[in-house]
């Protein structure tokens, strides 16, 4: 697992690397057939991760290779799951606040997972074994998963906070979203609303900076499989909203998640 973990942590940065370099161009911009935005960067960051991943001979199901059947991919009770760029909208916006996302799924359970944030140069990274990390400047040698761990903070941070923190999409807050956040005021006396792109969203939770992160909006497996591996690694869960009993799972027929619910 540990070399996965690594081989995933290069990754992850060396493709973080160039997004950064068309970050700083005037890049163009296309749309796919469901008018999501992609950019040069995100095939560039793809290519770069695929690059890496095909040394552990594991499948790979990426948002940019979103089209392999089911009937292939059911087959698969090992596989990685990667978007290359999570938050392409705050990437054009410029707002900074996009990942890389590589997650290793073992019999639909996500049990590795890395998100690097290139404009904030922050690395979240773990396991089920290890735990989860937050290593705020990355390095250039990324071989010795010892050295990453001792320049990082396991997770979650040892912080003390007087509110209850609520993670909520800007572009997302749906009636539904509303009116859990409203039933949880009711049990608190200082609530604190939080907003973010991408899987940053999930890994506040994991941090302990949130408490919960509640989306009752469409979401596809690539975009929350690395930050649910981080946060199982930090000793939280990521529940299905219409039966809290239940975690969401990965490689099923449909790649569209159920609304979800984050907790520590």
């Amino acid at each position: 697992m540990n070399i996965y973990l690594i081989l995933a942590i290069r990754a992850a940065i060396e493709a973080g690397k160039a997004i950064l370099d068309i970050y700083q161009t005037d890049f163009s911009v296309e749309y796919k057939d469901d008018t999501s935005p992609l950019t040069l960067a995100d095939k560039k960051a793809n290519d770069i991760i695929l690059r890496h991943l095909k040394e552990t001979n594991i499948p790979v199901l990426s948002e940019e290779g979103r089209s392999i059947p089911y009937q292939e991919r059911k087959l698969w009770n090992q596989l990685w799951i990667v978007d290359p760029l999570d938050g392409t909208k705050e990437f054009i916006k410029k707002n900074g606040e996009f990942t890389v996302n590589i997650a290793l799924i073992k019999n639909q359970e996500p049990v590795l997972g890395v998100v690097y944030a290139p404009v904030l140069d922050e690395l979240y990274f773990g396991d089920k074994e290890l735990g989860a990390y937050k290593l705020e400047k990355t390095i250039e040698k990324t071989d010795n998963l010892d050295n990453l761990i001792a320049l990082s903070s396991k997770l979650p941070l040892n912080i003390s906070k007087s509110y209850f923190g609520i993670v909520a999409s800007r572009s997302h807050l749906t009636p539904e979203t509303t009116s859990y956040i409203d039933k949880i005021k009711k049990g608190h006396n200082a609530i604190k609303i939080i907003s973010k792109g991408s899987s940053l969203k999930l890994v506040m939770v994991a941090e302990g900076i949130a408490d919960v992160y509640p989306r009752f909006a469409p979401t596809s497996e690539w975009d929350t499989a690395a930050g649910h591996a981080i946060v199982l690694a930090s000793g939280g869960r990521v529940v299905q909203a219409n039966n809290q009993i239940k975690d969401v799972i990965y490689n099923k027929e449909d790649i569209l998640n159920p609304w979800f619910i984050v907790k520590k």
